[in-house]
């Protein structure tokens, strides 16, 4: 409950009420005595540091004062950034996002304010205080709007990845938002920006726009690999995107082989992998550099073995196998791809999905990010196996294991918004419904309700 008088006003009755004067109250708050009384007769400003003590001292939670703070200390002068700053760094340490938005209303009423206010954002940023972080990119944003500024890119490159999480459609609104102002970022950043963009594409399926981003990334790390060759020549310092510009470029082409994969044109799939397998031309011998085309190599000699066996070659299933058993962060993605053939060309893989069953189980429970796959990439793979699973037993008769995971996929794709998986699972379990028990067209349809709750 927010307090309805003044902190002067609690801090004069706490002080009567048990009997101290403001000598006594100093000593009790650890504040100078002379502080206090200027505190009580309104000539002196109160710190952050110090409204926290005299708090903590009247028995209340760290923040209990804040709003009254910025009514009574804030508003009616010019704010100094100096003593808004603490305030700003508690109230996202205490998740008091309304104060947050009233102290950065009041500070963008001056320009000079947006520095200070950018440095505060990055901070929260790199903290993981993502929700704080896009009140305060947001607010610069709107001051530099009409400079086309860098920084205001910049703050719209933020806000977008700050916005990242479960939900398909946030994630989808937040790319489409941002991709106007990755033109507008430094050259180094602009490679990071479309590897984020086109990342979130993938996880969403959005093939389309991944050939469309993909290219452009890979044009751009084309030209920065050779303006670094220039500035190696002429030993000139410059800003560097994260990896190795080669990276990005080989990145593009095994998004392009991922679209053509999920277009089933395997034989041109197999041609961008082989592109991108293909880094000899790659000089550099340092560290990154030989971990980055030891990776690439790896994932050729994957995705060599994916598209072969989509394109109905089981023989080269063994190969695979054994590749994935010596790489852990890779036996979703593997999953998948055995799970999509087996029911393309209908051949038995019981035996795999024996052998990784607690690995399948652990993924189910976890669903968090493995190596360099994200969240949302995660959580999208771990539905759509588990609906590819379901028309796996489905097809077989398992029906209770079939409706198991076709439950497990529908609750993980409702909660993330996957509209796609969701009209999968809906079609599979229609298709099969006449062998569903009622207690599956139970759970089923109160899955339903919620998706459609949301979506009103």
């Amino acid at each position: 409950m927010e307090p309805t008088t003044t902190i002067r006003a609690e801090l004069e009755n706490f002080m009567k009420q048990n009997g101290l004067n403001i000598t006594q109250f100093g000593l009790v708050a650890d504040i100078n005595p002379g502080t206090i009384s200027g505190i009580v007769t309104g000539n002196r400003t109160l710190s952050v540091h110090q409204l926290d003590r005299i708090t903590d001292t009247l028995g209340h939670s760290k923040g209990h004062f804040y709003k009254n703070y910025i009514e009574e200390f804030l508003s009616s002068t010019t704010p100094n950034i100096r003593r808004v700053r603490p305030l700003l760094y508690n109230c996202a340490e205490l998740d008091k996002l309304d104060c947050i938005e009233q102290v950065v209303s009041l500070l963008m009423e001056k320009l000079a304010y947006a520095d200070a206010l950018f440095t505060i954002a990055e901070d929260f940023f790199q903290q993981g205080k993502f929700t704080a972080s896009i009140i305060l990119y947001e607010s610069i944003a709107v001051g530099e709007k009409k400079q086309h500024s860098e920084r205001l890119a910049l703050c719209q490159y933020r806000i977008f990845m700050a916005k990242q999480g479960d939900d398909q459609e946030i994630n989808y609104q937040a790319a489409i938002h941002f991709e106007d102002y990755v033109e507008r970022l430094d050259d180094a950043d602009q490679l990071d920006a479309l590897k984020d963009l086109v990342n979130t594409y993938r996880s969403l399926r959005k093939w389309g726009k991944v050939n469309i981003f993909a290219k452009i990334m890979g044009d751009k790390a084309a030209i920065q690999c050779g303006i670094n060759q220039q500035v190696k020549l002429k030993r000139r310092k410059k800003k560097n995107p994260v990896n190795p510009p080669f990276v990005y470029w080989a990145y593009s082409y095994l998004l392009h082989a991922g679209v053509c994969e999920a277009q089933k044109d395997y034989n041109q799939a197999l041609k961008y992998t082989y592109t991108y397998a293909d880094l000899s031309w790659v000089k550099e011998t340092d560290e990154q550099t030989l971990l980055w085309k030891g990776r690439f190599t790896e994932w050729a000699q994957a995705n060599t073995y994916v598209n072969k066996l989509l394109a109905g070659d089981i023989s080269v299933l063994p190969d695979y196998l054994t590749y994935v058993t010596s790489k852990k962060n890779e036996v979703l993605t593997a999953l998948v791809n055995i799970i999509e053939a087996a029911n393309q060309y209908d051949f038995n893989v019981d035996d795999v999905l024996k052998r990784f069953e607690t690995e399948i189980q652990s993924l189910v429970k976890q669903q968090k990010s493995v190596g360099v796959y994200t969240q949302q990439f995660m959580s999208e793979r771990i539905a759509h196996f588990l609906q590819e699973l379901a028309n796996y037993n489905l097809r077989r008769g398992e029906y209770q294991e079939g409706f198991k995971y076709l439950i497990n996929s529908l609750e993980i794709s409702s909660t993330t918004n996957n509209k796609r998986c969701i009209i999968k699972c809906v079609k599979l379990l229609e298709l099969y419904r006449v062998s569903a028990s009622s207690d599956i067209i139970t759970s089923y349809q109160t899955l339903i309700n919620e998706v459609r709750d949301d979506e009103e």
